[in-house]
């Protein structure tokens, strides 16, 4: 069994200073953290190559020249044998999923983000995609979010997005 925690659009230090003690505190019990873009600074990328078990992260519309040299526009990853890929955007919401199936054919989950709003669907091609939503900048959501889910026996189960507060403690 593989847990795994979904991050994105972290907008460190314009919407925070630092993520919550609580996000930290599932990056530890994470086996592969995943970070679908818009880090801003590059100092959260070193604290979670530094922390993270393992890390697949990719660059967002508001990532400098520093974290796009580290990063890739799209990251493509088999774990426990779900094939991820993470991209920051996928345009707008009407016609996603056939854009996400015509894109990422083979594929067996898309994490990304940009929106601010968390998402959880399926394809027609029976592809899963996920938004966890920010951590640290709800938008026009009520909350602050990420995602955990479980990667067991070669699929994806128990997928649960997970309320932020401000404060930095989970609801």
């Amino acid at each position: 069994m593989t847990e795994l925690l979904l991050l994105a659009d972290t907008h460190l230090p314009k919407r925070a200073r630092e993520l919550s003690p609580d996000v930290w505190a599932a990056v530890d019990r994470a086996d592969v953290v995943i970070h679908a873009g818009d880090w801003v600074d590059i100092s959260l990328l070193d604290e979670l190559e530094g922390r993270a078990k393992r890390l697949i992260g990719v660059w967002g519309n508001n990532d400098g020249s520093d974290l796009r040299a580290r990063l890739p526009e799209v990251a493509r990853a088999e774990v426990g044998g779900i094939r991820i890929a993470v991209i920051h955007e996928t345009g707008a919401e009407t016609g996603r999923e056939t854009r996400a199936d015509s894109s990422f054919p083979g594929v067996d989950l898309l994490v990304f983000g940009h929106s601010h709003i968390p998402w959880d669907t399926t394809t027609p091609g029976g592809l899963r995609l996920l938004n966890p939503g920010s951590p640290t900048d709800r938008r026009r959501q009520p909350r602050c979010t990420m995602m955990t889910a479980t990667v067991d026996d070669g699929a994806l189960r128990n997928v649960t997005l997970v309320t932020v507060r401000r404060g930095g403690d989970t609801v």
